[in-house]
């Protein structure tokens, strides 16, 4: 009988608080900030695990965010990152960092042990990509561990666990492919991207289905329940479609030594 393929969480993230860092909190980014919150609470009963977080983006709330995005008219003008993390500090008795600016520039992303993206293009993800890789000149870098990758278009989207590549990845161990590997059309720097911000609630709903984000941020948090909370996943991701209705997960690679894949746990 063929084993069960799942991915299992490593020991050295087992019972300790995890470091992660969440690049963008608009659409994608702000469903998932507030999902992390009640992840956090979730760990802190049922393991020995817990979060922290920290949260960059360099974007302003504006009119057009509204509705769509978890902000008020009151918010307008002030900083994404620090308006939602001061809101989660004081509901959650939480100590989380907000900084106002762009990965990797403002922040590196090394030394995490989980990183999500949750950014428009693929400019910005080749950028934090590239910090990822391993420097065979630097014996202290130090990618993280997973990058969960998150994006979606006007009602459909996709999210992804993966694990950059590190210098002394152990043998036998099937790495988790990152969305640049996993989708090598993002490499492509000849393709002409569209960031243009939406100037109104309407027309951001025109763009955007209004609750797409929810859902990507819904399956991604459930995933890393799973991972985090439970100690294993058994896909890689989704693909989602709202105008169908169908979420089709996206298959983990397939297991070349058990043992060894079952030994990362242990």
């Amino acid at each position: 009988m063929q084993p069960e393929n799942r991915h299992y969480l490593p020991a050295k993230m087992q019972d300790r608080a995890l470091r992660v860092l969440l690049i963008g909190c608009g659409g994608n980014g702000a469903q998932m900030l507030m999902g992390l919150a009640s992840l956090d609470t979730a760990l802190r009963e049922i393991s020995s695990r817990s979060l922290d977080v920290t949260v960059v983006d360099d974007d302003t709330v504006s009119e057009a965010n509204l509705g769509r995005q978890p902000f008020y008219r009151c918010d307008l003008g002030n900083s994404k990152a620090r308006t939602l993390v001061e809101r989660i500090n004081i509901a959650h008795g939480l100590n989380w960092r907000a900084v106002h600016g762009r990965a990797p520039e403002a922040i590196g992303v090394g030394g995490h042990d989980l990183v999500i993206t949750c950014v428009d293009t693929a400019t910005a993800r080749r950028a934090i990509g590239a910090a990822m890789q391993p420097d065979p000149q630097d014996y202290n870098h130090n990618p993280p561990a997973y990058w969960l990758d998150l994006g979606n278009r006007s009602t459909d989207g996709q999210l992804l666990i993966g694990q950059p590549a590190r210098k002394y990845d152990k043998e036998g161990l099937v790495r988790l492919p990152t969305v640049l590997e996993y989708f090598p059309e993002l490499a492509d720097e000849t393709v002409v991207e569209d960031d243009a911000p939406s100037c109104s609630v309407a027309e951001a709903l025109e763009r955007q289905s209004l609750f797409i984000n929810r859902v990507v941020a819904s399956h991604a948090l459930a995933l890393l329940f799973e991972l985090l909370g439970r100690g294993s996943i058994g896909h890689a991701g989704a693909f989602i479609n709202l105008a169908s209705g169908q979420a089709v997960p996206i298959p983990l690679p397939p297991i070349s030594n058990p043992t060894a894949q079952e030994a990362q746990a242990a």
